[in-house]
């Protein structure tokens, strides 16, 4: 199994406390949203729910594994590469305090997905030529309300710097919004991530509006972008 080729590569992530204040309630709506994301063409999705017990969370997996199953969509288990393993998770994506890549590497079956999280081109470079890793996510790319005041941001020079000499699929995280996307582009990379972009309310509007947003930000990637680089604008001043 080999990474995705479509341009651009969208990745969602999960977060249940989008969805419901208790867990039943959230997890059962996750595993439906599941389902609704990867029919509406998301490439990833990275199931990352903290503080669960290892056999809820096992369940939750499998379950989001069937939601999506007859789709293209690639379910990917955040820093637990051993529920990944257990669940049948087409790979796993680890944080940058995580098992290393290369580590993951010597266990995982092979055409098994590893992703990685980076924060700065210097560690982009290194996690890559460390070996592992079929991709890595960058940010936090412009201010991003799922990150907590004065929380540092890469901004897209430093993305383009990573896109430029990691030598690895680099996708963009942290911030991101339709009007971005030009800019993410043009810094080299090869999709995006995001939590809150591809949330959705549990109606049916909900789902016109995910697939509209999908379709929007396939166009707005495929656009030329001229001859000048990216917008200062959207840079962290």
């Amino acid at each position: 199994m080999s990474l995705p080729s479509v341009r651009p590569l969208l990745l969602a992530v999960s977060n249940r406390h989008l969805f419901a204040s208790d867990d039943v309630s959230a997890l059962a709506y996750l595993v439906e949203w599941s389902g609704r994301v990867a029919r509406a063409g998301i490439d990833l999705l990275q199931i990352r729910e903290r503080g669960l017990d290892d056999v809820v969370l096992v369940r939750v997996v499998r379950d989001v594994l069937a939601a999506t199953r007859g789709t293209n969509c690639r379910v990917l288990v955040n820093d637990r590469l051993d529920v990944a393993l257990a669940a049948g998770a087409a790979g796993v994506h680890l944080p940058a305090t995580g098992l290393p890549p290369h580590r993951a590497r010597q266990i995982a079956p092979e055409g098994f997905l590893i992703g990685r999280s980076v924060h700065a081109a210097h560690e982009a470079r290194a996690v890559a030529a460390a070996g592992g890793a079929d991709y890595l996510t960058f940010g936090t790319v412009f201010e991003s309300a799922s990150k907590a005041p004065g929380h540092p941001i890469s901004g897209v020079r430093m993305l383009a710097d990573a896109c430029a000499s990691a030598g690895i699929p680099i996708l963009a995280i942290g911030g991101v919004t339709l009007d971005r996307v030009p800019a993410l582009t043009r810094a080299g990379a090869v999709g995006l991530a995001g939590i809150r972009l591809f949330a959705t309310p549990p109606t049916g509007a909900g789902d016109r509006g995910l697939a509209n947003a999908i379709s929007a930000i396939r166009a707005a990637w495929s656009e030329p972008t001229g001859a000048g680089g990216w917008s200062i604008s959207w840079e962290r001043r």
